[in-house]
């Protein structure tokens, strides 16, 4: 008998029973709708994780100033003034290593151009900041040197901001007026920043920010207009960036040393490597895909065994059948195929529905739980290969029990 034939027989034989062969098929397509789901869920968190860590620079190292605090022991009067330009100077002048050295202040303000208004961050910092985090204006340019040394009011607006105040109207040459806590004060745009969706914020963890929101000026003209208390640090962020990979660690290491001596011990910043991050970001992506992973392989498992129950009681109720069918020739070969392709077609028909069925699943998890969800080529290719193999394997014993019937006993069956 050739194999068309055989896969005739089979699919008639589930197109005679359309309802249960549905239900057959439930289990795969459930089975590899989890797994397309599950998987979808770990790269989007993967994919999240890489943006902020890469947004960081794989190269940098970065120092953050923790608030100070009574309670938690963190100073700022007679042991540490928090971090500081000081700090700066004495990275650039110690470590070789460093290419460049970036330091930042942020302040929360209100920005107004004629009548229309929008809220941002003001970062005081050094021209070579769109260098170090490879974030560059798209239209007009970042201010430099002269402007920084002459402690000049120019302003580089983030994306945002720009169409907050002017929609589409060009901003270059157009005055803004900053307010912030207790002082106002106008600053000339030169230039509009690149697009971007996501940032670094400060804290314990990564956490997101709208950089689009930002607004970048000369630090010296932000330590002239910027009036911290007490108990503030003169800078938010020192980043570093390092020539040579290879010494990134040996660099932290220094860096923490030079930091804590100069604070005298008190613990009012973190380290943050990029480097780090990533590489435990990836280890930790891995063991959650794993576990996801094999949570949502249990419903494909769960449909295997469907189908071989399925199969099992297909074969005793087609017995006299397969009397008849080996009465007029057919080989024990041809009852194998056909059952075989019979539970291929089942768990083939389901993995493609569970396809479908899956990226349905990661858009109404993306709508509804506002979780970033990616589906990947090889989830999809993973799922849908299991679920045929999962018939394929599934499906052998039924056939091969129904490949081994004596035909004289099978033709008598009622």
């Amino acid at each position: 008998m050739q194999l068309r034939e055989s896969f005739d027989i089979g699919f008639n034989g589930l197109k005679s029973h359309k309802l249960r062969s549905f239900l057959t098929m439930l289990g795969i397509i459930f089975g590899v709708g989890a797994v397309i789901a599950m998987l979808s869920i770990g790269e989007g968190a993967k994919q999240k994780a890489l943006d902020e860590i890469a947004l960081l620079g794989i190269n940098n190292i970065i120092i953050q100033d923790f608030a100070a605090d009574e309670e938690l022991g963190i100073g700022r009067t007679n042991y540490s003034a928090g971090l500081s330009r000081a700090d700066e100077t004495a990275i650039r002048s110690i470590l070789a290593v460093a290419d460049l050295v970036v330091p930042q202040k942020e302040v929360a303000v209100s920005i107004w151009h004629e009548t229309d208004q929008a809220a941002g961050i003001v970062v005081g910092t050094t021209p070579e900041y769109d260098e170090i985090m490879e974030f560059y204006p798209e239209t007009g340019s970042f201010f430099n040197y002269e402007q920084y040394n002459n402690t000049e009011r120019v302003c580089v607006l983030g994306a945002g901001i720009k169409k907050d105040l002017f929609q589409y109207r060009d901003p270059i040459g157009k005055s803004i007026k900053l307010v912030g806590p207790n002082w106002t004060n106008w600053f000339t745009v030169i230039g509009v920043m690149e697009p971007k969706g996501i940032g670094a914020g400060k804290g314990g963890t990564i956490r997101t920010r709208n950089l689009n929101q930002d607004i970048y000026i000369p630090i010296t003209a932000a330590a002239k207009r910027f009036h911290h208390g007490r108990f503030a640090s003169e800078l938010d962020q020192i980043t570093i960036k390092v020539v040579d990979q290879e010494k990134i660690r040996e660099a932290s290491n220094l860096i923490n040393n030079i930091i804590n001596i100069r604070h005298n011990g008190v613990p009012d910043y973190q380290l943050v490597v990029p480097e780090e991050l990533l590489k435990q970001s990836q280890e930790t992506q891995r063991i959650f895909n794993i576990v996801m992973g094999a949570i949502a392989g249990i419903s494909l498992l769960v449909g295997g065994i469907g189908i071989m129950n399925i199969m099992l009681a297909t074969v005793l109720e087609r017995t006299r059948e397969i009397g008849i069918r080996r009465a007029v020739g057919a080989t024990r070969n041809d009852i194998l195929g056909q059952f075989v392709i019979e539970a291929v077609v089942l768990s083939f028909v389901g993995g493609f529905i569970g396809i479908l069925v899956g990226w349905v699943l990661t858009k109404i998890i993306t709508f509804y739980a506002e979780w970033e969800t990616l589906v990947a080529f090889t989830a999809i290719l993973l799922a849908f290969g299991v679920s045929v193999m999962i018939g394929l394997i599934f499906g052998i014993y039924p056939a091969r029990k129904a490949a081994e019937l004596d035909p004289i006993e099978s033709l008598r069956y009622e």
